[in-house]
């Protein structure tokens, strides 16, 4: 196989021209950054309204045309494309010789390495992953959000050079990830990254219930120090009522989460579970605690108004432990 020509970044190799299947949030943004690198968007396909007012936006005066004719322009072309769209596009280009040989296909799904493009391989294809570790609004901003992203990159060895060129060149940090462990990282960023606007979104809606009238400013500190201690720290940085074991406030958020949010119950019961074994691995949580705050938690969400925990008595405030930190850890 022959790769193609991507020497040193810092060199300012030879130009590709570049193009587009699906223009979604992701593929403008990424071809914008290529373009920066002075790479050459000549062609984007997308059907949509908003698709094509992205496709304007971002690259202004960039043809939007069919993706056969996106493949017959381009050098290198970002297959940007919901993930179970993926295999059917891809067998369906190299099955109607859309595929050039020696053309470089880079597909930006988290979940699929490059054994997805396959059909493509054996038309000639240079198959590539190159997945942002990043969330897309769709608008010029995310060019910016590029600088210093993660890549999940997988590429056939001949290749890895020409991936981590690519990567480097859009601003981002290529993380080399093995094809049989795709799945498993994509679940990861899903569960920190998909999950946590679930959460904060849960979060403004109940902050707005209880009379907060401006539940972003109040979330906003709360969460960035939450996310730095996080990403410092780890488990250690776990604070909140079930942490401390307070099962009494633990009982209380389920019994007004039921009143006022019941949607958000089955949700608020997983996290504090997975919150206490966490705790109670570290040795945060005390054991002695742990046995009441379990009662609460093992509570069904059809079983009404939960049962008071043994041993939590009413008006206990965690500010008369000593050990007790008066800070919301729900969004672990």
């Amino acid at each position: 196989m022959n790769t193609p020509s991507l020497p040193d970044p810092h060199d300012r190799p030879a130009r590709l021209s570049v193009g587009v299947v699906g223009a979604g949030r992701v593929g403008p943004a990424l071809a914008a950054a290529l373009q920066l690198a002075g790479h050459r968007p000549v062609a984007v396909s997308g059907v949509s309204d908003a698709s094509r007012r992205r496709a304007d936006a971002l690259l202004p005066g960039v043809p939007v045309v069919t993706p056969a004719e996106v493949l017959a322009a381009a050098d290198l072309v970002l297959l940007t494309v919901p993930d179970d769209t993926l295999p059917g596009l891809v067998e369906g280009l190299a099955a109607t010789g859309a595929v050039r040989p020696g053309q470089l296909l880079v597909h930006t799904s988290g979940r699929y390495g490059v054994g997805v493009l396959d059909p493509a391989r054996r038309a000639g294809a240079l198959p590539l992953a190159l997945h942002p570790a990043m969330t897309f609004t769709g608008t010029p901003v995310d060019v910016q959000r590029l600088a210093g992203c993660s890549f999940g990159v997988t590429a056939p060895d001949e290749l890895r050079l020409a991936a981590e060129a690519l990567v480097i060149e859009m601003g981002g940090e290529p993380e080399w990830i093995a094809e049989e462990a795709r799945p498993l990282y994509h679940a990861a960023l899903a569960l920190g990254a998909n999950h946590l606007v679930t959460l904060v979104a849960e979060a403004m809606e109940l902050l707005s219930e209880a009379g907060v009238t401006a539940p972003d400013r109040m979330l906003g500190p709360l969460l960035g120090a939450a996310l730095d201690n996080a990403l410092r720290s780890g488990d250690a940085a776990l604070t909140g009522p079930v942490a401390r074991g307070d099962a009494g406030t633990v009982a209380a958020h389920v019994e007004q989460l039921r009143a006022h949010a019941p949607r958000t119950v089955p949700g608020y019961l997983a996290m504090a579970r997975a919150t206490a074994d966490r705790a109670l691995d570290q040795g945060l949580l005390k054991p002695d605690l742990a046995a009441a705050l379990l009662a609460v938690l093992a509570d069904r969400a059809e079983d009404g108004v939960p049962r008071q925990a043994p041993g939590a008595a009413e008006g206990d405030h965690p500010e008369e432990r000593p050990d007790g930190e008066d800070q919301d850890g729900t969004d672990r």
